[in-house]
């Protein structure tokens, strides 16, 4: 805002110089009407306009991660309360609240003085009659008169004929304009210098009309002298005034030609482009030319995150937008991590549960001008702390520089950690019956992502021993994660069973009641208290301890803090899951 304010006051500035010296003295009075008035919107729209430009500033990505003394953050997240733009707001809006009453005080005595004193109409204007001895002066299309004067026809007729000027040239219209920028730009000394100087423009237009009807110029001279006073002129109208009286004198006697006026308007041309080119805004972007070099193994010797896979120890990658949304954060040595903040510029930072961005950080990744850069820190694994933060530049999907993931080739070594080991899924219950049968599903995929795989019009489902068709078993699997499958398919045909967890469990206790062995195995052990928090945190789970809200992370510490504290879960497959901890035993209401 403070540069702005500099920016357009410059400008006007300039503009009142070359008005000062070359302009005000001239006998062209409509051009610089325009003048004064343009200057005043030039002025204040010059600043907005912007000038882009694009600098190519390339880096090695692998230069940032190893010399960690010279990384340095981007943003700052600890900010100390700075009161100043408060204040200064506060006593802005005062002035502006002062100069907007002050103006509306003016406005209403004026209209006060046009319904409470008699009127005369003529054909040009409307005479207000008032009893106070005053200055003739003109507001819109009436012009204020002492009584007894215009009774007794005192009044000469080169003041009537000025003041008529004023009004079929609309003068008041510029007075009103520049009084509601003076209520705006308060603080601006400029404005006030504008503002007298279209006065006596006006003044010098008015003059003009008067000397075109034929009235001498020394006898018209007399008579401003004769009605010229001090007294103070009112705000919003057009009176005669002594201390303007000796500069209208020269300006009546100065004649300007057509070519003087030519070059004047030709001079403006080059002060405009200068003026635009030295004030207006330019905004420098810079198009980082990434490079991803090896990445040696005593760099990897230390826990640093990895984004895609890619090793980034303070470094910055080039994504677009769809796939910023979806990077997945990890660490160099496997571990997972719990949580991490991300900044866009201008906007609050977001803490983030999880290694993937929540609803709130994708909405405003979307939001983000492809030049403001994005960064991800304290980006917390789940026994560890990274210090170095990640920096994202988003560009075009078909930018050259855009951050692939790496791709490993054959023969040579890669220090890019494995992806974490998937959960295991149970074993099917019977061997398959014949060798050209197709296996079962593989351990990385659940029952539900099974069944996408084999939908078959030749193929038939079973739950728990009742036939169902496609769909119904797709929703059940997509429910009941943990699922045994038994298979009898060969050459794209036959059947698939289906069995839940609790069938299971009947089946197991009837054979074991007859003595009977069963092939079917166990269901899986259940996950560790800690494993189990984790994946709720994933999943943007709201956790509360002793009936309190907790975050995460508190979550996370307390289970590692003490391992004998009790846990429930509500909703845990839906998308708002909820988290109970508690010291005391927990009871399940049946």
């Amino acid at each position: 805002m403070v540069e702005y304010i500099i920016k357009s006051s410059a400008c006007l500035a300039i503009f009142l110089l070359f008005y000062k010296f070359v302009l005000e003295k001239e006998n062209m009075h409509i051009f610089k009407r325009v003048y004064l008035l343009a200057s005043l919107i030039i002025s204040i729209g010059i600043p907005f306009i912007t000038f882009t430009q694009i600098v190519e500033a390339p880096i090695t990505i692998n230069e940032a991660a190893i010399n960690n003394s010279t990384s340095t953050p981007l943003i700052l997240i600890e900010e100390s309360v700075n009161y100043l733009p408060y204040i200064l707001w506060a006593v802005y809006l005062l002035g502006v609240l002062f100069f907007g009453l002050k103006f509306i005080y003016n406005l209403s005595s004026i209209l006060l003085k046009i319904s409470r004193n008699p009127k005369l109409k003529t054909q040009k204007s409307i005479n207000v009659l008032l009893e106070e001895l005053i200055v003739p002066h003109t507001f819109l299309k009436y012009i204020f008169l002492n009584k007894i004067l215009f009774e007794s026809q005192k009044i000469p007729k080169e003041v009537l004929i000025h003041e008529e000027a004023h009004v079929y040239q609309k003068h008041s219209l510029d007075i009103l304009f520049i009084e509601i920028f003076q209520i705006v730009l308060w603080f601006n000394p400029l404005i006030y210098l504008l503002k007298r100087d279209i006065k006596l423009n006006h003044e010098f237009l008015a003059d003009r009309e008067v000397i075109k009807k034929g009235i001498t110029l020394s006898a018209y001279q007399q008579i401003l002298l004769a009605f010229s006073s001090n007294v103070l002129e009112p705000q919003l109208a057009t009176a005669i005034n002594y201390s303007s009286i000796k500069k209208r004198f020269t300006v009546m006697k100065t004649s300007s030609s057509k070519t003087g006026i030519w070059l004047r308007s030709i001079v403006l041309l080059p002060i405009l482009a200068l003026l635009i080119y030295s004030f207006s805004t330019k905004d420098v972007i810079e198009k980082e030319t990434k490079v991803i070099s090896e990445i040696t193994p005593e760099a990897m010797q230390e826990t640093i995150a990895t984004i895609n896979g890619v090793p980034c120890n303070g470094c910055t990658v080039n994504l677009t937008k769809e796939a910023a949304e979806k990077f997945i954060l990890g660490t160099n040595t496997g571990e997972a991590i719990s949580s991490f903040v991300i900044k866009f510029i201008g906007k609050p930072a977001v803490k983030i549960t999880g290694n993937t961005l929540n609803k709130e950080a994708v909405a405003l990744l979307y939001e983000n001008p492809m030049s403001n850069l994005i960064q991800i820190f304290s980006i917390r694994p789940t026994t560890s702390h990274i210090k170095m933060p990640i920096v994202i530049q988003l560009v075009d999907k078909n930018d050259e520089n855009y951050t692939n993931s790496p791709i490993v080739k054959e023969g040579e070594k890669s220090f890019i950690p494995p992806p974490p080991p998937p959960p295991a899924t149970p074993a099917p219950a019977s061997k398959m019956k014949k060798a050209n049968d197709l296996p079962p599903p593989p351990p990385h995929k659940s029952a539900y992502d099974y069944v996408l795989s084999l939908k078959n019009d030749n193929i038939s489902y079973s739950y728990n021993g009742k036939a169902v068709s496609y769909d119904e078993i797709l929703k059940i699997t997509q429910k009941e994660p943990y699922i045994i499958i038994t298979t009898n398919i060969e050459n794209h045909a036959g059947t698939v069973r289906f069995t839940s967890i609790e069938e299971q469990n009947k089946v197991q206790n009837n054979m074991a009641k007859k003595g009977e062995m069963s092939n079917i195995p166990p269901p899986p052990p259940p996950k560790a208290p800690l494993d189990f928090v984790i994946e709720m945190a994933k999943k943007n789970a709201a956790f509360y301890y002793e009936e309190k809200s907790i975050t995460s992370d508190e979550a996370i510490k307390l289970l590692k803090d003490n391992k004998s504290i009790n846990i429930s879960s509500k909703n845990s497959t839906s998308k708002n899951p909820e988290v109970y901890l508690s010291k005391e035993p927990i009871t399940i209401d049946d």
